[in-house]
């Protein structure tokens, strides 16, 4: 039996009781933390309160040797990820592997940003639109699909949920600050008028399921230099807003009360 286990958010108490009653009972455990991580605990914590050794892959491991699947023929496995398993691509191909193998497999979800996010934004869920991400740039590597999907979104009224690069295995971790001078950057270099810039009210939240998170709303210009503190980080753009919606914005996200006389 092959077993994929969600660790929810922030950190080693985010894990459903069902998570951790399988993974008490299993043969073996297995761990990537490359998609995501729980910067609320270090590993041993994770260990201890499971009550066995987990055995940590690195992206190879993961992607292409697969072998906690090969060993699902004979053993009951688990592998174990930050947040909601299923979110990844990566882990959604595991399940027709097995499929494919003729073993037998259950997944066990967990909290995910992309449902925690935009609720502890104050913003309706229902009027999101299409999620984005901001990746690391590097050598002619710099797209603009984010700025463009962002775009698209405004253009229908839809709220945009940014989620910002991990790339757990260089312990970089895109901010806030990073995702907007980015958006900025675009902007700038667009050959036409682009609909974010510096005065387009925006939100910064970080660690979501923690007791320090921090969720801070404004213009790009005064939060581009706001220190959200330690990872993890997302960005939402939000659209038109619902008077319910502002006033939150006001009230817990500390934006400026002006954006009142606009809904």
């Amino acid at each position: 039996m092959f077993y994929l286990v969600g660790l929810g958010l922030f950190d080693h108490k985010d894990i459903s009781l069902k998570g951790l009653e399988c993974l008490k009972n299993v043969d073996k455990i297995y761990a990537e933390f490359f998609t995501s991580r729980l910067f609320g605990s270090n590993f041993e914590a994770i260990e201890e309160l499971v009550g066995s050794k987990i055995e940590v892959l690195v992206r190879n491991e993961v992607e292409e040797e697969h072998k906690f699947i090969d060993e699902a023929k004979e053993l009951n496995v688990a592998l174990v990820t930050g947040g909601d398993p299923l979110i990844a691509t990566t882990h959604s191909d595991f399940l027709v592997q097995c499929s494919k193998k003729g073993i037998e497999y259950e997944v066990i979800h967990g909290s995910s940003i992309l449902s925690s996010a935009p609720a502890i934004s104050g913003l309706q869920g229902y009027k999101f639109g299409k999620v984005t991400t901001i990746p690391f740039p590097d050598y002619n590597f710099y797209p603009k699909s984010p700025y463009e999907a962002i775009e698209e979104n405004l253009r229908m009224d839809l709220h945009t949920l940014v989620l910002l690069d991990i790339q757990a295995h260089k312990d970089r971790y895109m901010t806030v600050n990073q995702g907007l001078e980015y958006l900025m950057n675009i902007n700038e270099n667009l050959e036409r008028e682009g609909l974010i810039n510096e005065d387009t009210l925006a939100m910064g939240i970080a660690r979501v399921g923690s007791q320090d998170v921090c969720v801070k709303a404004g213009k790009i210009s005064e939060l581009i230099d706001y220190d959200f503190g330690g990872p993890l980080h997302c960005i939402i753009i939000p659209s038109k807003l619902h008077i319910v919606e502002a006033e939150y914005l006001v009230e817990i996200a500390g934006a400026d009360s002006k954006i009142l006389d606009d809904v």
